[in-house]
């Protein structure tokens, strides 16, 4: 398999301007060949944080292709195999054609379905939750689909929390 992962911050400009200061790093990839995607949010943008999550995620021997940053080079030590592309340079590698477009493609489709105005904070999981719902299931298929989901998260022989 061939996973593209990268790190995007979701957040607001200070004065509408600029790089952006306030928001949540979020950690993701998505696989090639299945389309799969994971997003995680992260505290923090350093090698245990990620390896944890790409271990977590993404299985062995699979090909991770990455931008160039440090957090990643363990990945070969780890069991994976890498490709890097140095944007700086060019957005494909000349070399190994290796490129981030699917992953980057992921994160405008992510914040297109995050609101601009009026998100909150504590609510921000859902706003990730309902993009990956969203780009799972094609628009015809999600009404049916979304209790069957529910169902596979909450048992109801099994309820999380006890019934008042």
């Amino acid at each position: 398999m061939i996973v593209e992962i990268n790190e995007s911050k979701f957040g607001k400009r200070k004065y509408n301007v600029g790089r952006i200061v306030e928001g949540q790093w979020i950690f993701g990839g998505i696989c090639r060949e299945t389309k799969s995607t994971f997003l995680v949010p992260v505290e923090k943008l350093d090698k245990d944080t990620l390896l944890q999550i790409i271990k977590d995620k993404i299985e062995p021997d699979s090909i991770i292709i990455f931008d160039r940053w440090k957090a990643y080079n363990c990945l070969q030590d780890e069991g994976y195999q890498h490709l890097t592309v140095n944007h700086s340079v060019n957005f494909v590698d000349p070399t190994t054609l290796a490129h981030t477009n699917t992953v980057e493609r992921l994160w405008r489709e992510v914040k297109l379905k995050v609101p601009l105005f009026g998100r909150r904070k504590q609510h921000f999981l859902g706003y990730l939750a309902r993009s990956m719902f969203v780009m799972a299931f094609e628009e015809d298929k999600r009404f049916q689909q979304f209790p069957l989901e529910v169902a596979a998260l909450y048992n109801p022989l099994h309820p999380p929390h006890p019934q008042p």
